[in-house]
């Protein structure tokens, strides 16, 4: 118990005995003075008071006990992000994984234990969440505003509650939303889990709710989206009830989102393989209070803060950016060495898809092309022993120009089916890199379909003339034949320029494979410069400069 003692001066005198205790003791609110002066614990010259609006006279002792705070919380030491602060007010930034007050499930350890610690005044207000105006979820980090007297609690209070505090969080959500728009759904207690928030019709007990977005940033192949989201009301979870309801979650909000809330393993296998740290899945929803603006409580100043992501959030945006399996396509002329290039890369550990030998698989007797010319052209196609005869049908297709096309049409499709279920079955598998060889990758127009990622392309490369001796040497082809095929394929100078990256593949066997072996530093070296790369972009967005 502590007790006061005033004396009542000559300028004081005919006011109202909680307006007199009021300007002596601006920490406490006129509310919690009334209480108690109502509860006996004012006297006036050794009387008890008459009551709250009894007016004092000069020299009046009037003499006020204030009982010691009845909360069992206590002080704790613990880091506080202390970003300003002033007598009346401080933001802080708050970690996640820290419940901001106490509560049955976390009786200990809050920030409100943290802040009685730092701030010892805060003892003297009223209530069991001293200094506490607004709250943020145990696992959203970012900016809070803490009251340091009872004063400004009652008026940050008024201000957070009359929607006059400014709000906008960092979001990352799963898939890209359109790239601005609002959502106005009413949101109430889940009707089953008592726990979770939902989106309710206000017939049913929801309260009005609004949130606007806007994106900041997408990964290329639509996974995830930064979005700055701003929230005009205060509903408990409306940021993650809200993007769950768009069917956009949060990554990582295990209570709201999908259940493998945490990013899949092929997000850590890719940045291992590219020599990047260890990727750390988002073990928290990923949301972040960003920004805020507000007038000061006492002296209506205009106050703008604004607050990075902790690492965590930056982490999880690249590791999403940059984990989505490496596609790359080997292309090239014939003779130029493909097939060398792609056995090399799968004896270094890349899984490898060959559409040579894929069209081959197709022509053999019973396979879907073979059946193809069988019903299309009967036995003209095939040899004695029901084999496929490929000379027969190369010089066919020589020519008559339209039965190429023909075949070539419906045998692409299938060979296109065939190399997006190697795709899907590498990323299943979590490959950080699969590589294709494709020697028509360009002339079926394959580069111009829409759909993400886009391969990396190869262009293998090799002088005309040796590529004909090759061919000679290895399949047999007259100089006529591999000027067929290669007439068929835009030219090689074409090619090359259309790729990525360029192999030269002109020399001898041991020259290939240290230019496999450079291939290879280059892939890994390429997903490093763009993890860094976007690491850097992301953190331009929240920087000073940005805005």
């Amino acid at each position: 118990m502590e007790e006061r003692q005033f004396t009542v001066t000559p300028e004081a005198a005919g006011q109202r005995l909680d307006r007199f205790l009021s300007g002596l003791l601006p920490d406490m609110s006129r509310a919690s003075l009334k209480k108690a002066v109502e509860q006996g614990h004012c006297h006036i010259d050794g009387l008890p008071a008459g009551g709250a609006s009894c007016k004092v006279r000069a020299g009046q002792t009037v003499s006020l006990v204030l009982p010691s705070p009845a909360r069992a919380m206590q002080p704790e030491d613990g880091m506080l992000d202390i970003l300003w602060q002033d007598a009346h007010m401080a933001v802080i930034n708050k970690p996640a994984g820290l419940t901001v007050h106490p509560c049955p499930s976390c009786p200990e350890g809050t920030l409100a234990h943290r802040l009685l610690a730092h701030f010892p005044g805060l003892a003297a207000q009223d209530g069991p969440r001293p200094g506490i105006v607004h709250r943020l979820d145990k696992d959203t980090s970012g900016l809070m505003v803490v009251a340091l007297t009872e004063a400004a609690r009652l008026r940050l209070s008024a201000a957070f509650a009359g929607r006059e505090v400014h709000k906008e969080y960092l979001a990352l959500m799963r898939g890209v939303p359109p790239q601005e728009g609002e959502c106005g759904a009413p949101l109430g207690r889940h009707p089953r889990i008592k726990v979770k928030m939902a989106v309710v019709p206000e017939r049913h007990g929801g309260r009005p709710a609004r949130s606007a977005w806007r994106v900041l940033w997408s990964s290329p192949d639509g996974r995830a989206a930064l979005a700055a989201v701003r929230i005009f009301t205060g509903r408990t979870h409306q940021i993650r009830v809200h993007c769950a309801y768009m069917g956009h979650p949060l990554w990582g909000d295990a209570v709201y989102g999908p259940a493998d809330a945490a990013d899949p393993a092929a997000a850590r296998r890719a940045l291992d393989d590219a020599g990047l740290p260890p990727a750390v899945p988002p073990a928290r929803q990923m949301l972040h209070a960003w920004r805020l603006s507000l007038h000061h409580p006492m002296t209506g100043a205009l106050l703008q803060f604004c607050c990075p992501p902790p690492q965590d959030m930056l982490d999880a945006a690249v590791t999403l950016g940059t984990c989505r399996m490496r596609r790359v396509v080997i292309t090239g002329n014939p003779g130029c060495g493909k097939s060398s290039l792609l056995r090399r890369l799968g004896a270094a550990g890349l899984p490898v898809f060959s559409a040579d030998a894929e069209v081959g698989r197709l022509y053999m007797r019973g396979g879907a092309g073979w059946d193809f010319l069988r019903q299309r052209h009967g036995s003209r196609f095939l040899r004695e022993d029901g084999e496929l005869n490929r000379p027969a049908l190369r010089a066919a297709m020589h020519a008559d120009p339209e039965l190429r096309r023909e075949v070539e049409r419906y045998v692409h499709m299938l060979v296109r089916d065939a190399l997006e279920r190697f795709w899907h079955v590498q990323e299943q598998a979590g490959a950080a890199c699969a590589v294709a060889e494709v020697p028509l990758y360009f002339e079926a127009g394959w580069h111009l379909e829409p759909g993400l990622p886009a391969p990396l392309t190869i262009a293998v490369s090799c002088p005309l003339d040796v590529r004909h001796a090759r061919l000679l040497a290895t399949r047999g082809w007259s100089a006529e034949t591999s000027a067929t095929l290669e007439s068929w394929q835009w030219a090689a100078a074409r090619k090359e320029a259309a790729c990525d990256i360029r192999v030269d593949n002109s020399g001898s066997e041991a020259d290939l494979d240290s230019r496999t072996a450079a291939l290879l530093d280059e892939l890994r070296g390429r997903r490093t410069a763009e993890a860094h790369a976007l690491r850097r972009h992301l953190t331009g967005l929240w920087t000073p400069q940005a805005g």
